[in-house]
């Protein structure tokens, strides 16, 4: 049964890296840099933050760390955000590229360990800093998950384009205006 559990949490884990990445396809260098909430989220942040966090709670926090040195881990600047956009120097087919290496390195550990394998997570509080693969999997997979939709919103905001290649919502861009519309009607008696 924990056998079952592993690949399905894996080969979600692998959808939703499947999801994100999508939703990259055929946009030019501005568009997937620019911030696009007040909070400045962006496609290639999402794409750079999951890399490091995959190669982490993964990989190091498993025991099994990589060769890939990510600066902003390095020189501290995580801290305030560095991992959530694109300096200029980061190309996206370079954070495209590690997010990739990430994903692959996180494949090797998650075939290798049991979903009891012990790991540590230093950055946790000490009382959590002792956890397991099949915690970190779970976790990594929420993390995905919840910055896929992020993208998916983002993308909406740059051409419309929604849903996952699996389940695409459509682009009939009549349809959306009258359902938009219908929401925004039922939502107007509300409004303060």
């Amino acid at each position: 049964m924990a056998e079952d559990l592993k690949t399905v949490l894996h080969e979600k884990l692998r959808q939703e890296r499947t999801n994100l990445l999508s939703k990259l396809d055929g946009l030019d260098e501005y568009d997937l840099r620019r911030p696009l909430t007040p909070t400045g989220t962006n496609l290639l942040g999402l794409v750079k933050h999951l890399a490091g966090l995959e190669f982490a709670y993964l990989g190091s926090c498993l025991g099994r760390p990589t060769t890939v040195v990510l600066s902003w881990a390095e020189d501290g600047s995580i801290a305030q955000g560095a991992d959530m956009w694109a300096t200029a120097e980061q190309s996206s087919d370079y954070l495209i590229e590690l997010y990739r290496q990430a994903g692959a390195h996180a494949d090797r550990v998650i075939e290798e360990l049991d979903l009891d394998a012990p790991g540590h997570v230093d950055w946790w509080a000490d009382r959590d800093a002792d956890t397991t693969l099949g915690f970190l999997l779970v976790r990594m997979v929420a993390e995905t998950a919840h910055h896929a939709g992020h993208a998916d919103i983002v993308r909406e905001f740059i051409d419309g384009a929604a849903g996952t290649p699996a389940d695409p919502l459509g682009d009939d861009p009549d349809f959306w205006r009258a359902f938009h519309d219908k929401i925004t009607a039922a939502a107007e008696p509300f409004k303060p």
